[in-house]
């Protein structure tokens, strides 16, 4: 269950990222508001629940950290990962259940009236788009994802070790083959006592055999 826990990870973080970018609500402001005011103005998500931002970027964070943490681990990372869920269907609920407020900033820009109630004065209608309900759908996904890591992430296969093989050396008759770190690390072990494992190397002359007798005259 690795595979669909990292997948639906990486689907819900990206709909709440996405969601984010997109525009929630397209807003009317009040007659009373001056000049303009019948036009419709967009509030993207990023206006409406600016914390959605911080909370996609750290979904997308715990993908990685999913693919090479170990079970214990996972068991935080999966709490982690419900709590996120959890953080992102409350904002998203929070600008649905409140959508006046959610544009307010939309109306100070446009208006330069600051305030709660102010603001909330000038609002004509707020229509909101599909964007809010897919940020909380982001957040259930990252729910689900969450729970299955608590559920199967201590029976994960492990991470791949094929980038940390040692190569093995030479052994001779009778010996069990030693990897090149851990020949590294007894050399090591031997300068720190004060020993040179170099002392034990035999030198050895490939020039071949030398005859010292000189040259032989040829016989007569």
């Amino acid at each position: 269950m690795k595979v669909p826990a990292i997948l639906a990870t990486v689907v819900g973080a990206g709909l709440a990222l996405l969601s984010w970018s997109q525009t929630w609500y397209e807003l009317v402001l009040a007659s009373n508001a001056g000049g303009g005011a019948s036009d419709a103005i967009a509030v993207a998500g990023s206006i409406a629940s600016p914390a959605l931002a911080a909370l996609g970027l750290a979904g997308l964070a715990l993908v990685a950290a999913l693919a090479i943490a170990g079970p214990g681990i996972r068991i935080i990372l999966g709490v982690l990962e419900v709590l996120l869920g959890g953080s992102i269907v409350l904002a998203a609920s929070l600008s649905i259940g409140d959508p006046v407020a959610a544009v307010s900033p939309a109306v100070t820009d446009a208006t330069g009236v600051a305030g709660s109630e102010p603001t909330a004065a000038l609002v004509g209608a707020v229509v909101a788009t599909f964007w809010p309900t897919a940020a909380v759908i982001a957040g259930l996904i990252l729910i689900v994802a969450g729970v299955l890591v608590l559920a199967t992430g201590t029976r994960w296969p492990a991470s791949s070790r094929r980038y940390r093989g040692a190569r093995l050396e030479q052994a001779g008759p009778g010996q069990a083959a030693q990897p090149s770190s851990d020949h590294a690390i007894d050399d090591w072990d031997e300068l720190s006592r004060g020993d040179d494992p170099t002392d034990d190397i035999v030198p050895t002359d490939d020039t071949g055999p030398t005859d010292d007798t000189g040259p032989t005259e040829p016989n007569r």
